[in-house]
């Protein structure tokens, strides 16, 4: 195809959107369903995502010395908790005045019952680590537990075990459903296609007669749909950032941003579910364009 063929075929392309006007809005309509519940399901896994990662940090490992563990033992444990930051989130070194300090707090009116305990004796140092993926929480237990001077390494062991369950749900469930739709609007506009091809099969035979090529007469409709996926696509993206814009002022007017139930805002979703909406829309369009034309047309 020469360059010149090739630009006339984009400008029939656009030209086309227009000359359909109903099968256009069709289209558009389909595709701007099919992409705000795409919007949707990132976004939702995306919060859903954040909110368990933030729970997996919370309940930290408790690591309890032995009352006999020397400065170079409880050091060891410190060099390793700042190398290892791909696994390591924060950790705090508590001492046994400071852990004598916590009981005192937690029994609240009851403390005096401490008032001669020599915390000294009985109490160990611990650390408390929160982690930056609750899926490490096995793998971190074990190295710890190897340690000179570490007596025990306690954790929410089931609440790991849940987290990490359902982030792998979360994570198939976002990518099932996003086929499902993906199919869904593939043939949809599969369909909305077949008719514009049909209302145009008189023009399309005198291009056949004439010697236009497969590529020629199949490529109008590629860019067609292509565009029409893109401004669904940027549509899907407004009305997905407005709706949740307003409904995270109206769940995070009680809560505070660092609370572990908080949502993420749409300015730090706005770029993600844009490009999705937008690579989606394009590939349903022109995937979906070109092949209805080739499956619908004989050229």
């Amino acid at each position: 195809m020469s360059v010149r063929a090739f630009f006339n075929s984009l400008r029939e392309g656009f030209t086309g959107i227009l000359r359909h006007p109903i099968v256009t809005l069709a289209s558009v309509t389909t595709i701007l369903l099919m992409l705000l519940l795409m919007a949707g399901f990132v976004i939702f896994s995306a919060d859903a995502r954040h909110i368990m990662r933030a729970i997996g940090q919370e309940p930290p490992i408790e690591v309890y010395m032995r009352l006999s563990s020397t400065d170079v033992e409880r050091q060891a444990v410190t060099d390793y908790l700042v190398s290892d930051t791909a696994h390591i989130r924060t950790y705090e070194m508590l001492s046994p005045e400071q852990n004598y300090n916590d009981f005192r707090k937690n029994l609240g009116g009851s403390s005096s019952i401490l008032d001669d305990f020599d915390y000294n004796q009985y109490l160990p140092y611990t650390f408390r680590i929160q982690l930056t993926d609750p899926t490490y929480s096995g793998d971190v237990s074990m190295k710890l537990q190897a340690f000179p001077g570490v007596s025990k390494v306690m954790l929410e062991q089931q609440v790991m075990v849940f987290l990490t369950s359902a982030t792998k749900w979360v994570n198939i469930a976002t990518g099932a459903a996003f086929l499902v739709l993906f199919l869904i609007a593939l043939f949809i506009i599969s369909n909305m296609v077949r008719i514009s091809v049909y209302s145009r099969a008189a023009e399309i035979n005198i291009m056949k007669y004439v010697g236009a090529t497969n590529t020629y007469i199949r490529l109008p409709f590629i860019v067609e749909g292509a565009v029409v996926g893109l401004f669904s696509a940027i549509c899907a993206w407004g009305i997905a950032y407005f709706v949740y814009d307003r409904i995270y002022s109206a769940a995070m007017a009680k809560i505070e941003p660092g609370s572990l139930y908080s949502l993420l805002p749409m300015s730090g979703l706005s770029k993600i579910v844009l490009l999705v909406c937008a690579f989606s829309g394009i590939l349903i369009g022109a995937f979906g364009s070109g092949v209805a034309v080739r499956k619908y047309i004989r050229v």
